[in-house]
């Protein structure tokens, strides 16, 4: 049904013609009269009675909510059919849209009806299993992990404790004497009683995860790591319970262990990735409104958004959020957008302007009547970045070449015990000399070759203020073509600061700033606070502690109030010192248009009648930008991408080092300009802020500013948590050179196994020698990863020559 090879041991069903890869192509093809005279698309279909353009439109109930959860198990697009059809049965459930690429579904449902958890149970099964995801549920993931590697770290100590005082000695020829006691008596049976309980509590508790991803490697007939892993672990942990059994003492129980693990504190913090992914969902939908003030013929009445028609007209006050994309209608207000645009001033928006859901009412009141469909582009935001993360994930180097590796073991172990067997050997000998192969090739190298390098990179990089949350991060940064930087909060620091002061003849600039301080310390406008930080720089009788009365606030124009019992000040924009008739002198005048024009927010400050001087507010330049695009440009195109438009993104466009600047994009151009990037080489892109999110999610490589939301943050590959931007540079290096270490970790494993195979298959080394030969190979890449990591010279495969030593990135 969707293109992939059955298993060996396929999904049947007697119901049913054929074998199947998964169970959901096999309930595809329930469904279908013909199954081979359709494609998959037309296969899911058919399962979800709807096409994709319908299960778009579907109408969700007011009332709903929305929930995501982790779905583990699905193997191609007919399963995201199967289990969206599940999830659709659900008492409650209004609409089920499964994504396979990232394990995840996402579920709109009546809270009333039902719930998250009961969705979950109905998702799991034959093979699958769901979780909700959210933040208590990752809590309980994480401590779910934790408490599986503390109980096998007990229980594995346990184990090799026997094997160091008496199995050792022995399997290395102590005399039985110079023990306590002898291994072949009771005492011995007691001991190794104990090393088959303490074995099979690490394979069944803390493998379990691993024997499932090698159970669903199977069935897919995908062989990967976890296949790898539980061949070696369960092989030697079968032939040591038989051997028990028998009465032998030469067991190999310890290699359970050491497998199992060492690869999974090396994949634990891959795991806590994969949750990253979803979860960042959950974290967007808390700056959603849920609720709107209706105009009604009675006066205003709250109800829910998803009420909300178009021509419907809503009231805004301030320091509210937009509940729906609109116009508006009455008011005048600043609109704080940079949520959704990352534009980074606020822009003054009069009737018959439009409006964003989800922008923020900085002063004033609006009505705004809601656009047709009534949607939020914020909702936008969320839906573009679920799509954005169900884009082809990359499969994982190891796991690549692990599809080739495991059937190769398979063929050498079987070949290697049928030809001994008929060479004259004893059938335990041969069985011996087959365990040898499994053993000696077990992936602990392999297993350990990716995450302890990507654990060496981690350390540089956090050295440099950047924290690597993904470690595809490492595959995905070999060559960038094109660097993509955000400017609000990534060339500019985000934050409002006076940026220029000019007080007219006669008043002192401490006077001005405290005079304006005192007014805006009661004002939401987002200069105000940029006002009062500037004025506890500049000493003055006034300021923010003054007494203040009369407060006013105009909207969309400035503020206005007495202090100190003097006369009254008025803060604001150009026309709300127009309107009042008050003469603006020509050299004020000259330095406010300056200032907007280049992009920044200008206000006047005026008592008694008269302007009495400018404060000019803009988003300060990050510190270091031009050098970090410098060093960015040396070898790679340099993109800035703004929600701004005019001089505050032209300033840009002459730096040396921008070949070019895309203004006025909300967060769908971004994504969009982003893909169109990638067309021409990969990409990073460089962000900050909620609208940033798909965008980075989009990109080849994501790396977030700390400064941002948590949801950039999240949908990111990296995170940048100091304030030196010329650390992307570096960050790109040292990414390059982990990756060549992790192809040096593997080509040494892969080197380990020529060698050690061939002698395993001959009969050379025997289970004991070669659980010494893996340990040895795994301490191997453990020295190696640990080894100080410099950044490569160049990236790519050009870089092969770089050293890795020196200091650290």
């Amino acid at each position: 049904m969707c293109g992939l090879s059955t298993p060996k041991s396929p999904v049947a069903d007697g119901d049913v013609a054929g074998e199947f890869c998964c169970r959901g192509c096999l309930e595809v093809a329930r469904t279908l009269d013909d199954p081979a005279a359709v494609d998959a698309e037309e296969a899911r279909t058919t399962v979800r009675g709807r096409d994709a353009d319908e299960a778009t439109a579907q109408t969700v109930p007011e009332d709903a909510e929305t929930a995501y959860l982790r779905v583990d198990g699905m193997h191609c697009a007919s399963c995201e059919a199967f289990l969206e059809g599940r999830a659709d049965g659900v008492d409650g459930v209004a609409a089920a849209d499964a994504n396979f690429p990232a394990d995840a579904m996402r579920v709109h449902y009546d809270p009333e009806r039902t719930d998250p958890n009961v969705v979950a149970d109905s998702v799991a099964g034959v093979g699958y299993a769901a979780t909700p995801t959210t933040d208590a549920d990752g809590v309980r993931d994480d401590d779910d992990t934790i408490g599986r590697l503390l109980v096998g770290g007990f229980f594995g100590m346990m184990a090799m404790l026997w094997y160091v005082l008496f199995l050792y000695p022995t399997y290395f020829g102590l005399p039985p004497e110079a023990l306590l006691f002898d291994l072949g008596g009771s005492a011995g049976a007691f001991l190794l009683a104990n090393v088959w309980v303490s074995a099979t509590v690490v394979l069944g508790y803390t493998g379990a995860p691993l024997l499932r991803g090698a159970y669903v490697a199977v069935r897919t007939r995908q062989p990967n790591m976890d296949l790898l892993v539980t061949l070696a672990a369960t092989t030697a942990y079968l032939y040591s319970t038989l051997a028990i059994l028998v009465g032998r003492i030469e067991v190999y129980f310890d290699v359970t262990v050491v497998v199992i693990m060492a690869v999974t504190v090396g994949t634990y913090y891959e795991e806590r990735i994969k949750r990253r992914a979803v979860g960042e969902l959950t974290n967007l939908t808390r700056d959603r409104v849920d609720e709107a003030r209706l105009v009604t013929d009675d006066g205003t009445e709250t109800v829910s958004v998803d009420a909300i028609a178009g021509g419907d007209r809503v009231v805004v006050r301030s320091g509210e959020r937009v509940p729906v994309d609109g116009t508006i209608r009455e008011g005048t207000a600043a609109v704080d957008e940079s949520l959704v645009t990352g534009e980074s001033l606020p822009v003054r928006k009069a009737p018959g302007a439009t409006v964003r859901g989800g922008t923020v009412v900085s002063d004033g009141r609006l009505v705004v009547e809601a656009d047709d469909g009534a949607e939020r582009t914020l909702d936008r935001v969320v839906s573009l970045l679920w799509d954005v993360r169900g884009e082809g994930a990359p499969q994982q180097l190891a796991d690549a070449l692990a599809t080739i590796f495991v059937p190769v073991v398979l063929v050498l172990g079987l070949l290697a015990f049928a030809v001994h067997l008929l060479l004259g050997s004893p059938p335990t000998a041969a069985l011996l000399t087959g365990l040898a192969v499994l053993v000696v090739s077990c992936p602990c190298a392999l297993g350990l070759a990716t995450p302890l390098a990507i654990a060496a990179g981690t350390r540089s990089l956090l050295a440099d203020g950047v924290v690597l949350t993904d470690g595809s991060a490492v595959e995905k940064a070999t060559a960038v073509d094109v660097v993509a930087l955000d400017k609000t909060g990534t060339l500019t620091t985000g934050e409002m600061a006076i940026r220029d002061v000019a007080p007219a003849d006669g008043i002192a600039r401490g006077e001005l700033l405290g005079r304006a301080a005192a007014v805006e310390a009661r004002s939401d406008h987002p200069v105000a606070a940029a006002v009062v930080d500037a004025a506890a720089d500049a000493p003055s009788a006034f300021g923010p502690s003054s007494t203040v009365t009369d407060f006013e606030t105009h909207p969309g124009r400035g503020v206005s109030a007495v202090v100190d019992g003097g006369p009254q000040v008025t803060v604001g924009g150009e026309s709300l010192f127009d309107a009042a008739d008050v003469d603006v002198p020509s050299n004020l005048r000259d330095r406010y248009d300056a200032a907007e024009a280049d992009g920044h927010l200008a206000a006047y400050v005026g008592w008694a009648g008269a302007v009495r001087g400018v404060l000019v507010a803009g988003d300060d330049p990050r510190p270091g930008w031009r050098e970090a695009v410098s060093a960015l440009s040396e070898d790679r195109r340099v993109v800035v991408l703004t929600g701004d438009e005019g001089p505050a993104a032209d300033r840009f466009r002459d730096d040396d080092g921008v070949d070019e600047v895309y203004a006025g994009l909300p967060p769908e151009a971004k994504t969009e300009t982003v893909r169109r990037l990638r067309e021409s080489g990969t990409v990073a892109m460089v962000g900050d802020g909620s609208n940033d999110a798909p965008a980075l999610a989009a990109a080849d490589l994501g790396i977030a500013v700390a400064s941002g939301t948590e949801l950039a943050a999240d949908a990111a590959d990296a995170v940048l948590v100091g304030r030196d931007l010329r650390s992307v540079d570096r960050a790109l290096d040292t990414l390059a050179a982990t990756r060549r270490r992790v192809r040096e970790n593997l080509a040494w494993a892969f080197l380990y196994n020529l060698i050690a195979l061939p002698a395993a298959v001959l009969g050379v080394v025997t289970p004991l020698l070669a659980a010494v030969a893996m340990a040895a190979s795994s301490l191997l890449v453990v020295g190696n990863s640990a080894r100080t990591l410099g950044p490569t010279v160049g990236d790519g495969e050009d870089s092969a020559d770089a050293v890795d030593g020196g200091e650290p990135a």
